[in-house]
């Protein structure tokens, strides 16, 4: 690497290291697949202690506090992080979803148009069920719709 050039990190989704494509390599082949399913299936278990870690809390941290505004902060807190935990269900399911397309090898084929979403758009959100033209069109549409 010539000097003064920095390499630039690659972070890893649920502790698992970025996919290498090798030259002439078929798309979503047995090593994709099964390298998709490890994040996702990580990912998931990422979650669910998630969940149960915020279920525990609850209840530790549950009290009857006899001051109205230590029990509304307190309420606050826990609705919050309840709001937090429906979007990280509904992401389980979604990760579901996606663990079942790998299982019918349907994964990585754009549900809107069938061509390949690409490694390194599923590297970035391994749920992706577009390709990035087909959501930016949806994106747009749904923008319009809005305004």
């Amino acid at each position: 690497m010539p000097e003064g050039t920095k390499k630039l990190g690659v972070l890893a989704i649920a502790g698992v290291e970025p996919y290498q494509e090798k030259p002439g390599e078929e798309y979503m082949n047995e090593e994709q697949s099964a390298h998709f399913k490890t994040i996702l299936e990580a990912w998931r278990n990422q979650l669910r202690e998630e969940v149960d870690r915020t279920l525990n809390h609850m209840q530790d941290e549950a009290a009857n506090f006899p001051d109205p505004v230590d029990r509304a902060a307190q309420e606050e807190e826990f609705s919050l992080e309840l709001r937090a935990r429906d979007r990280e269900r509904k992401l389980i399911k979604k990760i579901e979803k996606t663990l079942q397309k790998i299982e019918e090898e349907d994964f990585g084929f754009c549900d809107s148009c069938g061509i390949e979403i690409g490694i390194r758009r599923l590297e970035a959100r391994p749920t992706a069920d577009q390709c990035i033209d087909c959501k930016t069109l949806a994106e747009i549409k749904e923008k319009q719709m809005a305004g």
